[in-house]
């Protein structure tokens, strides 16, 4: 085959190619939305954003094919009180998931007793609209070594926030269906 046809071919198979991936892409829809709400540990306290567990969780599942978009809804200090308050500002059409941070604030403001209430109301929210949930608490992450924890024994490290979004992963994937 002469050099000249050889390279049509070669481009041909490549515009072929490209177009299968953008209809599959175009097909695919919006990417699948979702809404990591907390405080501290989930606008990523003392490290840089994409540092923080919700990009580092976005980064985990385009790098698996799924378009995604993790927005971040963390807030140092917040109360799920505050949360509850906050949540319909980021319920936009098309949110799929919800991952609630509810942290220790409540405790560390004497608010402690409401917690599970606030937590149940969000709930019900999300339920209204068909949003699924998960909640990342102590019993969820489970303990992280010293290592990964800054100085002040309450916020990650870097690496502790990409052991958060790898321990969220298997459970976002099965939220989302994948």
């Amino acid at each position: 085959m002469p050099k000249l046809h050889r390279v049509g071919a070669t481009l041909l198979a490549t515009l072929l190619a490209l177009s299968i991936a953008t209809g599959a892409l175009a097909q695919s829809g919006p990417p699948a939305r979702i809404v990591a709400l907390g405080a501290s540990n989930t606008e990523g306290f003392g490290v840089s954003t994409w540092e923080a567990y919700p990009a580092r969780l976005q980064a985990l599942l385009r790098a698996k094919g799924i378009d995604a978009e993790v927005i971040n809804a963390g807030m140092s200090g917040d109360t799920t009180a505050g949360m509850l308050a906050r949540l319909d500002a980021f319920l936009l059409d098309g949110t799929h998931l919800l991952i609630l941070q509810p942290g220790s604030n409540d405790a560390r403001y004497g608010l402690a007793a409401e917690t599970s209430g606030n937590v149940a109301r969000i709930k019900g929210r999300l339920d209204e609209r068909g949003i699924k949930l998960i909640v990342v608490d102590n019993t969820f992450l489970g303990a992280l070594p010293d290592t990964e924890m800054q100085s002040d024994g309450i916020h990650y490290t870097p690496a502790g926030y990409a052991i958060l979004a790898e321990r969220l992963l298997p459970r976002v994937l099965a939220a989302l269906g994948r």
